[in-house]
């Protein structure tokens, strides 16, 4: 394993936000072809697809562009790995790369993520939401982690690749694109965004109580600063305890996700990749004593919007024992990809490396489970088709335009009104009605009221057991290895 220097950390391995979900990039040059007896590059099969290629531009009926064989080529051989995070990036999807990184860019405010194939229940491989951006359009019409996008424009999109749907989806501010949304198994309605310049916010902080409350929305480079102005702000209050918000944070930058644990950690390891290149392996260690007392309690929130560089930060604070998680198990985004650009302005991505927690744990595919499960209500398929008529009457939107200033009497008399004719949870409908009430106006930086994770989280910094928890708290190895010794023996 490498250490990797200090002065190198920032400007190798970043990990992107949006595109594949927090994907961990290093931008390279191609290296050349090696001969087989020296590095095991089989030589037959790129001198078959040269030949190939030449026989297709000599004979084909119709004249064929270079490029566009070129570009058929690539994109084949990528998808042949059957890894969604790997792939060919022509010209517009190599701009976007870019544009997205950059922290703003025209779309409608949505990390998505697919599969290459039909899920093991049947269902096709139609684009799922990661998370919204908060403010966003896609934010404020309400769509949510876990809901599939079946259509963009009436076409739908278990047949197009990931990047043909974020070309769909972005586009010059102003204009329109209608989605059909899946939420659950019974429940599709269909929802039309207008396109804006996304800015992708950084955090948000408030006190709750004598609690410290902040809440990560991503990665960049100004985050673990800005975490450390709230930090500051809350020691000038005399906090007592911390909540680290990381759901529905989809990425962002590696070093960030480093400097922000080194707020909580002093010295010791935060997260490590692994190569089959030894030498492309490397540690990363807390490099500076912490701001936030180590004997100050800290509960992390995580969900199934949370991906990447925030499975890193909660990873490294539960291994470390800095943390308690509460919420619901991670999205599971543990690979490294590289960026390697092709000729003047194309290029692919190239899954290399897995990160690994302090404590040896890889959580691709597998998510970081909490140490306190907490779930929103669920509703049932008959939930699901009231739920759908309710959506299409429009009669929360419409109280809302009526009642901007709606005070909690005359909400809790339309949640009875609604109860009484869908006969759908109280909180549940409360909530569709603060969630249109917030894409009205910026968004509350928590609500204390309706979400029930952080009320767990309060709870339990409140209830003075957070040391005796901590005690019961394992690491994610420590886990895995009792998920694999509960398996079933083959007789």
């Amino acid at each position: 394993m490498k250490i990797l220097p200090e002065k190198n950390r920032a400007s190798l391995i970043w990990i992107l936000s949006g595109l594949v979900l927090g994907a961990l990039f290093i931008t390279v040059s191609v290296p050349r072809a090696q001969a087989q007896n020296s590095s095991g590059i089989n030589r037959t099969y790129p001198g078959l697809i040269q030949n190939v290629f030449d026989f297709i531009q000599r004979n084909y009926v119709d004249e064929v562009d270079s490029q566009t064989l070129f570009e058929g080529a690539m994109k084949g051989i990528l998808d042949s790995l059957g890894d969604p995070h790997s792939a060919f990036l022509p010209a517009r999807e190599f701009e976007d790369l870019h544009d997205t990184t950059s922290g703003r860019f025209g779309g409608v405010g949505l990390y998505i993520s697919k599969p290459l194939e039909t899920k093991p229940d049947g269902t096709p491989p139609f684009v799922e939401v990661s998370s919204p951006i908060e403010d966003t359009p896609g934010w404020r019409a309400g769509i949510s982690p876990g809901d599939l996008i079946v259509e963009i424009d009436g076409e739908a999109t278990d047949t197009l690749s990931l990047d043909t749907v974020l070309t769909r989806l972005r586009g010059m501010p102003g204009t329109d694109v209608n989605l059909l949304i899946r939420r659950g198994a019974g429940l599709e309605f269909p929802i039309t965004l207008t396109r804006a310049v996304i800015e992708v916010p950084v955090i948000k902080y408030e006190m709750i109580g004598n609690i410290g409350y902040v809440r990560i929305i991503t990665f960049t480079p100004m985050t673990a600063a800005r975490i450390r102005e709230a930090l500051e702000d809350f020691k000038e209050k005399n906090y007592t305890s911390l909540v680290l918000d990381l759901r529905n944070n989809p990425g962002g930058l590696l070093e960030s996700a480093v400097e922000t644990c080194e707020l909580f950690l002093d010295g010791g390891l935060i997260v490590s990749t692994k190569s089959r290149i030894s030498s492309e392996s490397y540690e990363y260690n807390a490099r500076h004593l912490s701001i936030v007392p180590q004997d100050m309690p800290v509960v992390v929130l995580i969900n199934r919007g949370s991906a990447s560089a925030s499975e890193i930060v909660a990873g490294a604070l539960k291994d470390r024992g800095r943390a308690y998680l509460v919420g619901e198990k991670t999205f599971g985004k543990g690979s490294v990809q590289r960026v390697y650009p092709v000729g003047s302005n194309s290029g692919f991505r190239l899954t290399t490396a897995r990160y690994y927690t302090p404590s040896d744990a890889n959580i691709d595919k597998i998510g970081i489970p909490p140490d306190k499960e907490v779930f929103f209500p669920e509703f049932s398929a008959a939930d699901a088709e009231h739920l759908k008529e309710l959506i299409s009457v429009n009669t929360i939107p419409a109280f809302v335009e009526k009642n901007p200033r709606a005070e909690n009497a005359q909400v809790d008399a339309l949640v009875e009104e609604l109860f009484a004719k869908y006969g759908l949870d109280r909180t549940l409908l409360k909530r569709l009605i603060r969630n249109e009430q917030n894409r009205t106006s910026i968004a509350p930086i928590y609500d204390l009221e309706y979400d029930v994770q952080l009320q767990e989280a309060v709870r339990i910094l409140h209830s003075g057991n957070y040391t005796q928890l901590m005690k019961t708290s394992k690491t994610l190895k420590a886990l895995q290895e009792e998920a694999d010794n509960a398996l079933p023996m083959a007789s």
